[in-house]
This record gives C-alpha cells, sequence and structure tokens, in this order.
C-alpha cells in the first residue's frame, strides 16, 4: 500500500516519518543478488559505530534493519542488536497510545516485526516499515496479531502530528509470514 495522502498534506511529520516516507519503494533484488541500497543502510550504521551483525544479505529478515536506518538518519538513538524485532521494545519512552512515527513491535512466532504507526482503522494498524513483502510500504497489521510494545522516540518538542490517526480500511491484512 502507499503511504496515506494525509502525511503529505500535515506540517511538521515527525523525523521518523519524513525519513521513513524517502524510502518507500525500496526492496529486495530477487535471486542470488542484494539491492545495494539496503546493503548500504547497514554499511551506513556499522560506519556510525552501531555495529550490525548478521546480515549478510537482504534475504535476512530487514525490518529492524530499516527502522535502525530511520532513526539513525532523525537523530534518533537505535537499540543495541537492531536486526531483532523484539529488541525495538525497549526504545524511546513508552507510548500512552499509538501516534504517528511511534514504533510498533509485534508478534511473529519466535521473532517479531518492526514498524512505524501511520494510522489505524477498526480492525488494524497501518504502519510504514520495511521487508514488508519485501519491500518498504504501508501495510496493515491485525490489531487481534499482538502488539508487544508501542515506543515513542525521544523529543525535545513533540510535533503536534503526533497523534493517533483513523483511516479508511483499505487494502488486505498482512500475513505474519511475510515480515520479518
Amino acid at each position: 500500500m502507499k503511504p496515506p495522502k494525509f502525511l503529505s498534506q500535515i506540517s511538521p511529520l515527525p523525523r521518523v516519518i519524513t525519513e521513513a516516507l524517502r524510502l518507500v519503494g525500496v526492496s529486495e533484488t530477487l535471486g542470488k543478488a542484494d539491492n545495494p541500497v539496503i546493503m548500504e543502510w547497514r554499511d551506513e550504521l556499522n560506519r556510525a559505530g552501531k555495529e550490525i551483525h548478521g546480515f549478510s544479505g537482504d534475504e535476512v529478515p530487514w525490518c529492524g534493519l530499516f527502522v535502525a536506518i530511520v532513526c539513525h538518519r532523525a537523530g534518533k538513538e537505535i537499540v543495541k542488536e537492531p536486526l531483532w524485532a523484539r529488541n525495538w521494545a525497549l526504545f524511546g519512552v513508552k507510548s500512552p497510545k499509538p501516534s504517528l512515527g511511534d514504533v510498533m513491535v509485534f508478534h511473529r512466532g519466535n521473532g517479531g516485526h518492526v514498524a512505524f504507526y501511520v494510522g489505524e482503522d477498526k480492525e488494524a494498524y497501518h504502519v510504514l516499515g520495511g521487508n514488508q513483502s519485501d519491500s518498504v510500504n504501508v501495510t496493515r497489521i491485525a490489531k487481534s496479531r499482538g502488539l508487544v510494545a508501542c515506543r515513542r522516540p525521544i523529543y525535545k518538542n513533540m510535533p503536534a502530528t503526533v497523534k493517533p490517526y483513523q483511516l479508511v480500511k483499505s487494502g488486505s491484512l498482512s500475513s505474519p509470514l511475510k515480515e520479518s
């Protein structure tokens, strides 16, 4: 799914959302080759001293890598071992209510999935993330799937746009087998 239109009509956006939107459409390379853009995210984080271990190619789940590069570029701290989605449950501060730009961590078997909140409908959260059907996009994740944590970046001056957004239900619900 494309990002909701309202994101281009409100300002100021949280920096994590601004950075994440710049990466919409980046996708894995099919076959044995790796997308050099995704591999550069790992290299950029390593150069910055963030120590990304175990990411040998874009066939490795990369939702945590996406959140890490977005947070890094937005000037936010990232968690230790960011490739593990559930480690993002320690990011920032606990959010009182899912709001624009919050980091959401979901159950997925023994692992998890991590992405940024952009809105919700009655049955699903709309999240902007990486490795969602092998690309960066907005996906609907059922509220019944199990939210492990909703964490807010630490702000000096939190934008007024950091609040919940009710969206129209569109697109199918994600399958927990399709994310990292």
